[in-house]
């Protein structure tokens, strides 16, 4: 298996911030938006990009909740292992909320069909935008595109992106793995 560096925890760090940024230009105080992290992995991504809001740019009041996608996965019955299911967790209504899903890696589009649908049990929100960190373009098989990309990536269908957390492997790290 060979692996290659697309982001190192500097650049990572430097594309949280733009993301930041670009957040802040669009939903002002977030008075009306709500985040919605994917889990498991979409929520470190979620939680980090809250605290930088809140400490680094000052934004009060901010609504963050984590969502389990796992029953409402197309491919839910089709695995030969068992998924696991992880908590959900959204103490706020999202009716006429202006709604910002927040995953990892958008590869197919099925995840956030998954969340499209799991986020109506919280109410129907105003808007719904998608952010990601790594967007593989050429691998949808639905039209779902993100709001908001840390960076694109052209990976072929036997390539994976992994993405490596501080909070669970000790660094932050964005690579290209390839089976060979």
């Amino acid at each position: 298996m060979s692996r290659k560096t697309l982001l190192t925890s500097k650049e990572i760090d430097i594309i949280l911030h733009r993301l930041a940024c670009q957040l802040i230009e669009n939903h002002n105080n977030f008075s009306d938006t709500v985040l919605i992290g994917l889990q498991p992995r979409g929520s470190f991504l979620a939680k980090r990009l809250a605290k930088l809001l809140e400490e680094d740019y000052q934004i009060k009041n901010l609504q963050l909740g984590l969502l389990d996608i796992t029953f409402y996965r197309d491919d839910f019955r089709r695995r030969d292992e068992p998924l696991e299911a992880e908590s959900t967790q959204i103490d706020f209504l999202i009716e006429g909320k202006k709604v910002v899903i927040i995953d990892d890696v958008l590869y197919s589009g099925r995840s956030v069909r998954s969340a499209l649908t799991a986020i109506q049990s919280y109410g129907r929100p105003e808007n719904i935008e998608l952010l990601v960190l790594i967007d593989r373009r050429f691998s949808r098989h639905l039209p779902i595109q993100p709001n908001y990309r840390g960076r694109q990536v052209d990976a072929i269908n036997e390539e994976k992106v992994v993405v490596n957390w501080q909070e669970e492997h000790k660094k932050d790290a964005v690579y290209l793995v390839k089976k060979q």
